[in-house]
């Protein structure tokens, strides 16, 4: 099981190997830039060196998540324009920076409709995975928790976006164990579980999942609202968690926390979640006598 978290860039983006480290982070997501501004400061070749170099001295899954304020599925031209603008920025920057995935929310329809939002999402993504061709940053399109206008709220329209788009081999899934909750999909117990899990297979496909994001849920099942608590201590459980990290097919799939990080809680919920994982036994050995 690989397991990581969003960390820090305070310091510089090379800085966050560090905190890795200290976490015992087997991999990493970061914000390349501001997840609140539309502004980026170019990144500069030492900024860039570093990065590369420090990724290098221990590989692992990296990963970024796309500023908050883009939103391709937008029906203002305007905002969905200055959208598919930063995007393509964000793309660049994890191109230079040796970044393979780039996570986005699809966006909010703004009261257009989910039908149109996702026509206008991929087509917003189409055009910024024709300006990157050649590009090996792949886009991966994260399931919603459903709150307000958001579209891809469910499987299956998360699996309807991405068999719209024209270049599927820039594109995958990222899912979330808060959102699928808010969503309605119940993980709690062993029949919930495995008929979620059953649904991504049949729609999306385990290979088009290359990310999934460990949250537990400050709201209830159903709730459409997004907000995630730490490991054990929200309404999703261990027990959620505990399937999670025993799933044979979910093993070269890494689980990333987006947690708030005070007190060193990366480091206290990775180490919540590698004590879920059930150890083999050790096998017997031969001639030994049971009691």
């Amino acid at each position: 099981m690989i397991l990581g978290a969003h960390l820090s860039t305070a310091g510089g983006l090379w800085t966050v190997f560090a905190r890795a480290d200290q976490a015992r982070a087997d991999a990493i997501q970061v914000f390349t830039k501001s997840k609140g501004m539309w502004a980026a400061r170019p990144l500069g070749e030492e900024d860039v060196r570093l990065f590369r170099a420090r990724a290098g001295e221990k590989p692992r899954p990296l990963f970024a998540h796309a500023a908050y304020l883009i939103n391709v599925a937008s029906p203002v031209e305007a905002i969905r324009r200055k959208s598919i603008d930063a995007l393509r920025i964000e793309v660049e920057r994890c191109e230079l920076l040796g970044i393979p995935h780039l996570v986005l929310h699809p966006g909010c329809h703004m009261g257009a409709g989910e039908s149109k939002g996702a026509r206008l999402a991929a087509a917003g993504v189409d055009e910024v995975a024709r300006s990157t061709r050649g590009f090996r940053t792949r886009i991966l399109l994260e399931i919603a928790s459903g709150q307000g206008s958001a579209i891809c709220a469910s499987l299956e329209t998360l699996a309807a976006l991405l068999d719209r788009v024209r270049e599927p081999e820039r594109f995958a899934a990222c899912l979330d164990t808060c959102h699928l909750f808010a969503a309605g999909y119940d993980l709690r117990s062993e029949e919930g579980y495995a008929s979620t899990l059953a649904e991504i297979e049949s729609r999306i496909g385990l290979e088009r999942v290359l990310c999934i994001h460990a949250n537990d849920s400050k709201r209830e099942l159903g709730s459409r609202i997004d907000r995630h608590e730490h490991i054990g201590r929200g309404l999703l459980g261990k027990d959620a968690f505990r399937r999670l990290v025993n799933d044979p097919g979910l093993a070269a799939i890494p689980l990333v926390l987006e947690l708030p990080p005070e007190d060193d809680m990366n480091r206290i919920n990775l180490r919540t979640l590698r004590g879920l994982v059930r150890r083999p036994r050790p096998a017997r050995r031969a001639g030994a006598r049971s009691r």
